[in-house]
């Protein structure tokens, strides 16, 4: 069927299915279901609560809708043809990375875009398998651990353990079969950097794969993604097959006796199957939860046998390490933190995408060379790093390095490389409360601490965010951070409380204003706001009260209009239709 217009909604899939239904319900009794496509983009990942449509083709962005704003856009912008002017987003346009920045280094995403990642001989023309080559041929597994140890290569999934020894772990553990296994998994909202390297450069990641299993002395190994990623695995699929094809998987690898043989499986969009125990569980076929440990992964991994885990950035980095030396690699970065590292810029950003630099560049590079800027110019707030598990940087913090001790000494992390920027009018507490949702929705519940923990954290936010905060309430958060993150099992639990702590201790102020003033000072919270109609400005259209869901708004044509607070519900209409902007939050 052809339809005429496309509306593509994103956002949080809870708080975005009542948007969609209202919208489709909308456009079914104005008659235009035969027009008019609504899909919800459920393959892309959210870094924010805010929901969010694009009506294609006109081209036009809406933000923070809600069913009866979005009932609004279909009436007046898909029937009527009139975009709903104050519900459109009317900042600076965000310019994706499509060129590589001069602050840029590409190792691991050095053919990304470059070559098609559908044909392996793409990649053999770039020195692809070469380093697999050398060292079944020319090098021991004890050369090539010598050969990651002088590059101090540290696991690009978060923890930054160093891969020379968790190989060496996993290579001195007595068993007759040993695995190596790629956690693709990528679970952070707006990270996206294992996805782009495994649709666009698969062969890196199962080269590196193949060089592990080498040194540790497996033959199988399983690349776990997540279902989420359509392309990926297809893609994945297609470069096995063809190394397969060309003698480079399977038997008698390159002549020399090796046999290694990879495997794809598919995750189910569980967060905790990014744990690596939990993980295995799930490449098992039980259900992805956490292990007790010891006994680590490199001696009882995969049904109980030593197991090699890595990320996909990772394995990616050894082919171009053996490649060039360890020295080479060790060039780059900082003292501890050596190489490059790839970052998903996201948020309230001028230039948003996938970028690789060095470890040691500042926040503000990122931010301002690479990224171009806080969007619209506003005034920078901070960064999250390490998605829902790490913390946010602030401001005085612009000019710190990053890497693995600089974040970890402002209460942050480096987790797999997301980078969300917010600005000014981003809302600190309804932030955290947004990332221990996430947090809390993703627990498996098999530890009391994290099960129970992390409800009670997000309890106390909510009343927070909805004008119910009472004293006691940021003590009462800290110290159950404290106990999560020391009681739970698993990194989830550990890292869950980090968002909520790091932005205590960096924005206390605006939590206090939420509890003691019940004011919100980004104009976020609905329960902490109100909506005002200047007399001097309004010119009595009657559009809002005519479009107010519950009628408090009252006013004669050409009079001024009055809104109640007491009735008002802060939906935000009267904003979005007002003509002349008459309508201000306070």
């Amino acid at each position: 069927m052809a339809y005429r217009a496309h509306v593509i909604i994103s956002g949080d899939p809870q708080q975005a299915q009542p948007v969609t239904v209202a919208l489709l319900d909308e456009i079914g009794l104005l008659g235009l279901s035969n027009e008019i496509e609504v899909l919800a983009a459920t393959d892309l990942t959210v870094a924010t609560p805010s929901i969010e449509a694009i009506v294609y083709p006109d081209g036009v962005h809406y933000r923070d809708l809600t069913p009866d704003n979005a009932r609004l856009v279909a009436t007046e912008h898909l029937l009527k043809g009139r975009p709903v002017q104050n519900l459109m987003v009317q900042e600076q346009a965000v310019e994706p990375l499509d060129e590589p920045s001069t602050k840029e280094v590409r190792v691991v995403l050095r053919n990304v875009g470059v070559i098609n990642p559908e044909s392996i001989d793409d990649y053999i023309a770039q020195d692809g398998y070469a380093a697999l080559g050398k060292v079944l041929t020319e090098m021991t597994p004890d050369g090539v651990l010598a050969e990651l140890k002088t590059s101090a290569l540290r696991g690009r999934g978060g923890a930054g353990f160093p891969a020379w020894m968790k190989w060496t772990f996993a290579r001195n553990a007595p068993g007759d079969q040993k695995y190596v296994v790629c956690n693709g998994d990528e679970g952070d909202p707006g990270a996206f950097m294992n996805r782009r390297v495994l649709e666009g450069d698969p062969h890196s990641v199962l080269e590196g794969m193949a060089i592990a299993a080498y040194v540790i002395g497996a033959t199988q190994g399983y690349l776990y993604v997540r279902a989420e990623y359509p392309i990926a695995i297809r893609t994945l699929r297609v470069a096995i097959e063809q190394a397969r094809e060309y003698g480079l998987l399977g038997k008698d690898i390159f002549g020399t006796g090796f046999c290694f043989d990879l495997e794809v499986r598919m995750g189910a969009g569980a967060f905790v199957c990014g744990e690596e125990t939990a993980l295995m569980e799930s490449v098992q076929g039980n259900r992805g939860q956490p292990r007790t440990r010891p006994p680590f992964p490199a001696t009882s991994g995969l049904w109980g046998k030593p197991t090699n885990i890595n990320n996909v950035e990772t394995y990616a980095n050894v082919p171009q390490i053996l490649l060039n030396g360890g020295a080479w690699f060790a060039a780059m970065g900082t003292e501890k933190s050596k190489g490059t590292k790839t970052f998903a810029i996201a948020g309230k950003v001028k230039r948003t995408g996938l970028i690789e630099v060095p470890l040691g560049i500042t926040v503000r590079e990122i931010v301002y060379d690479v990224g171009g800027g806080v969007l619209n110019d506003k005034a920078f707030k901070a960064v999250q790093t390490g998605g829902p598990l790490g913390g946010c940087i602030p401001e005085k913090h612009l000019d710190m390095p990053v890497d693995y001790e600089s974040l970890a000494s402002v209460g942050s992390a480096m987790g797999s490389g997301g980078f969300i920027v917010m600005d000014e009018e981003t809302c600190m507490v309804d932030m955290a409360r947004f990332f221990m949702e996430f947090a809390q929705e993703e627990s498996c519940g098999k530890c009391v601490p994290c099960r129970v923990g992390t409800r009670k954290m997000l309890d106390i936010l909510e009343a927070i965010c909805a004008g119910k905060g009472k004293p006691g309430d940021i003590e009462a958060l800290e110290t159950l951070g404290r106990s999560v993150k020391i009681g739970s099992l698993c990194g989830l639990g550990q890292g869950a409380p980090n968002p909520v702590l790091s932005m205590i201790e960096n924005f206390r102020e605006e939590y206090e204003a939420h509890i003691y003033d019940k004011r919100c000072p980004a104009k976020v919270c609905r329960a902490l706001i109100e909506y005002k109609i200047d007399p001097e400005t309004c010119i009595g259209c009657t559009r809002c009260a005519r479009n107010c869901p519950v009628n408090a708004i009252t006013g004669i044509a050409r009079q001024p209009h009055v809104i109640d607070p007491e009735i008002c519900i802060r939906c935000g209409i009267c904003a979005q239709v007002c003509p002349v902007n008459a309508v201000s939050v306070e």
